[in-house]
């Protein structure tokens, strides 16, 4: 049953553009009779014009709605709320959504900055949510919308005046749902990112199209209608996204043993950690409840009944391991019984069991986020949110030999936070020790606080341990890996539970068609195909590794791993295979010595000529799927150079996908085709006739032959699917 407002009346304030117009085209859509309330002024509050409001009532009443405009300023609420009554005889919702902006750095707002401000926002909504309030509890029904916004919420640079305001909203939004639920009065709070006078010019281009106030006013005129009965609420909302905000706090410490003892300044230094633990942290509903436990803790005190001894802050975080962890986090990065030489990784009985070295960053991160400087309060005056922050850059150093178990203890420290302009670098370290105290890990994350720059810290440093370019050359040598359409649900489980790497809708609210890869996902399969060439799988003989993630990875892709060597440093970089992107750069390993495989397998193999015509059949497969799928068979190449064979690709046409290897899973080859690079090269160029090839010898085709005749478009450089 669709929604109706028949009979209803609802004043939207600032209604001539952006949210309020939207909210004010859909009220009227659904049978509302609407007060188009609009000053007509710009987003720093300057200029009047009837125009706004009069174009939006114009809309409604062309498409068969009610609507009448008004121009009075919020200021003067009443006299809004008079248009109603005098226009329909009632009101019963009010959307606040009327805002100017006149954003300065907080030392440079002056007294009218000020007042402009919180007149239009706190004040506005006051006024007019007042001249409401007494015609709502007398009738025994209305629906009051407060508009705050993330700068209240968070904070935000440049917008003092702006926050404190938003932020007043809530709280008086809190006070009018006390007061008027008795009365079926209820008021809720949006926190909307949508298109507007406000953000236009202010927010990039390509997110400003995104952020379609349609996608938000649903969300609000639910709230409004009466089969809703939130009262009190916070609802953020954005891009078709929409989510509840709690305020919560810690579970806090007891800071002296009972009633007659003081609390010192070293008392409140040894718990600060627990006062300012969240992980346990609790929603209270209201003011009586936030008494009640302090009196019983007081109760607790005086009784001296209370077992809560605290202990000083702990320092130190505490990582403790087993073969399981290991072998999780090899399956993770992509490690299979596939190959044999890993079978080390994943089988705890094996005689060379040990850990892929890139495991121990699981340790420093875990320091790392759990530190007391994590993130929040690092830049001055802008508190930080884990959505802001993005994996710039990662180095691992290992410094002695690791066990196959046991406990690490690691301390995490901010070392440097450089001003980018566009954000924050937050430099951090964590150094991991065993139990006797040796220094076992050393690990750096390079953190990019996007939207946090500007605070004038320094925009270089001497702390990062530095990004490599690559040789100016061609890759000595190539590996791929296919991931897995589990890959990031499986990796998850070493530690790194953000949902943006499982949940869908998190997902399609960051711009992804599905959960992206973790980049220390990325990062793991890399330097295991690294050791696998350079190293021969022995974990022993690695050092250190350095990498900059600069693109995202979606689970199914195939990784390239292409590396240079330069004595016992190898040089990589990471490539999407279908798509030609760059997802790791400036990257390197150092090993202790050089152990080179004496027989590569379909996991590693050297750059060949041939490369090129596969790169473009995949790109053709990309273009037109459904013509390649029409092919409906499998098929395993074989390139062979100096008479041996070199790589393997797969055409899996019957899923449209190409990658190096061969076959994946249950998935069997139709048909194998043995040709040299040489060959390949001519055949693709139309140099070399396929049939006398094969009468030749030099084309040797296994399975189903009639199969393979379907191939030529594919491998004509020209051609097109």
């Amino acid at each position: 049953m669709s929604l109706r407002f028949d009979g209803k009346v609802a004043v939207v304030t600032g209604a001539g553009a952006g949210l309020g117009r939207a909210y004010a085209l859909l009220l009227a859509s659904r049978g509302a009779k609407v007060i188009v309330n609009d000053l007509g002024v710009d987003r720093h509050g300057k200029g009047v014009s009837s125009s706004a409001a009069d174009k939006v009532v114009q809309e409604i009443r062309q498409a068969g709605g009610t609507a009448v405009a008004d121009y009075n300023s919020v200021v003067e609420g009443e006299k809004i709320i008079k248009t109603a009554l005098d226009n329909f005889g009632r009101i019963d919702i009010l959307i606040n959504n009327a805002g100017v902006l006149r954003d300065k750095s907080f030392p440079r707002i002056s007294d009218q900055d000020w007042d402009v401000i919180h007149n239009v926002h706190l004040k506005g909504s006051f006024k007019t949510t007042q001249a409401a309030f007494p015609i709502f509890k007398k009738q025994g029904y209305g629906r009051i919308i407060m508009t705050s916004s993330n700068s209240g919420v968070y904070g935000n640079f440049g917008q003092a005046n702006y926050s404190a305001a938003k932020l007043g909203l809530v709280g008086l939004a809190n006070t009018i749902a006390i007061e008027g639920n008795r009365n079926n009065v209820y008021c809720n709070v949006i926190v909307p990112t949508a298109a507007s006078r406000l953000t236009q010019d202010i927010l990039p281009p390509d997110l400003f199209e995104e952020l379609k106030p349609e996608l938000i006013a649903p969300v609000v005129v639910y709230l409004c209608h009466e089969s809703c009965q939130e009262n009190g609420v916070i609802i953020e909302s954005a891009a078709g996204w929409a989510g509840k905000y709690h305020i919560v706090r810690s579970n806090g410490a007891v800071l002296r043993k009972n009633i007659k003892d003081p609390v010192s300044l070293e008392d409140v230094r040894d718990n600060w950690n627990k006062v300012t633990d969240m992980k346990n942290s609790q929603h209270l509903e209201s003011i009586q409840e936030a008494s009640a436990s302090l009196i019983t803790l007081l109760d607790e005190l005086r009784t001296e009944t209370s077992n809560r001894t605290e202990t000083s802050s702990q320092e130190t975080d505490v990582y403790t391991f087993s073969n399981k962890e290991l072998i999780l986090y090899a399956l993770g990065v992509g490690a299979s019984v596939k190959y044999p030489e890993e079978l080390k990784f994943l089988y705890e009985s094996h005689e060379d069991f040990s850990a892929l070295p890139t495991f121990f960053v699981l340790p420093g991160m875990a320091a790392l986020f759990s530190s007391a400087d994590a993130f929040e309060k690092i830049v001055p005056g802008r508190p930080i949110s884990m959505t802001e922050i993005l994996h710039g850059e990662q180095y691992i150093e290992i410094v002695t030999n690791l066990p196959q178990e046991g406990t690490l203890l690691s301390k995490a420290k901010v070392v440097e936070v450089l001003d980018k302009g566009s954000g924050a670098a937050i430099v951090q370290e964590a150094e991991s020790f065993n139990e006797q105290g040796e220094l076992m890990v050393k690990n750096q994350i390079v953190a990019f606080a996007v939207g946090a720059g500007n605070f004038g810290g320094p925009r270089t440093g001497t702390k990062i341990v530095p990004c490599v370019p690559k040789p100016n050359r061609k890759p000595d040598i190539s590996a791929t890996h296919v991931t897995n359409v589990d890959q990031a649900a499986l990796y998850r489980l070493s530690g790194d539970y953000n949902p943006l790497h499982i949940d869908p809708n998190l997902a399609a609210i960051a711009g992804y068609k599905v959960p992206i890869l973790h980049g220390l996902c990325t990062l793991g399969i890399s330097v295991r195909l690294v050791l696998s060439v350079y190293a021969n799988y022995d974990s022993t003989l690695f050092k250190a590794v350095k990498a900059r993630f600069t693109k995202p990875v979606l689970p199914g892709q195939t990784l390239r791993v292409d590396m240079w060597r330069d004595g016992n440093r190898i040089h990589f970089e990471t490539v999407v295979n279908e798509t030609n992107t760059v997802v790791i750069t400036g990257a390197y390993v150092d090993l202790k010595s050089i152990k080179m495989r004496t027989q590569a397998n379909n996991v590693a193999a050297s750059k060949l000529e041939s490369d090129a015509i596969f790169d473009f059949i995949i790109e053709q497969v990309k273009l037109q799927p459904e013509k390649a799928k029409s092919v409906n068979g499998v098929f395993l190449y074989k390139i062979t150079k100096d008479g041996k064979v070199a790589k393997e690709w797969t055409m899996d046409l019957k899923s449209a996908k190409i990658y190096e290897g061969s076959p994946q899973g249950d998935c069997k080859p139709n048909t194998t085709i043995t040709v040299s690079d040489e060959d390949f090269i001519q055949m693709a160029m139309g140099k070399l006739n396929p049939q006398q090839a094969f009468m030749k010898g030099k084309l040797k085709v296994a399975g189903n032959i009639m199969l393979a005749q379907k191939l030529g478009p594919l491998l004509k450089a020209g051609a097109k699917l």
